[in-house]
């Protein structure tokens, strides 16, 4: 049987996905104002990753 966290966590699998889209789409209107001729793929590469690096960080911080 999956521990309780697990059941919360599958409930709000789609609105935390949900989130980080509209996170990424937030800073891909950003660029799209902010840089004339914006590479959209590139400027999509480089905010996930910085999402990811992000993510890295909270999840030190949570660790400590």
């Amino acid at each position: 049987m999956d521990d309780m966290e697990q059941i919360e966590l599958e409930h709000h699998r789609h609105h935390i996905q949900e989130d980080v889209r509209k996170l990424v789409e937030k800073y891909r209107a950003i660029f799209d104002w902010d840089v004339p001729g914006v590479n959209q793929a590139r400027a999509d590469q480089m905010i996930v990753a910085e999402i990811h690096r992000a993510l890295g960080v909270v999840d030190q911080t949570l660790a400590q």
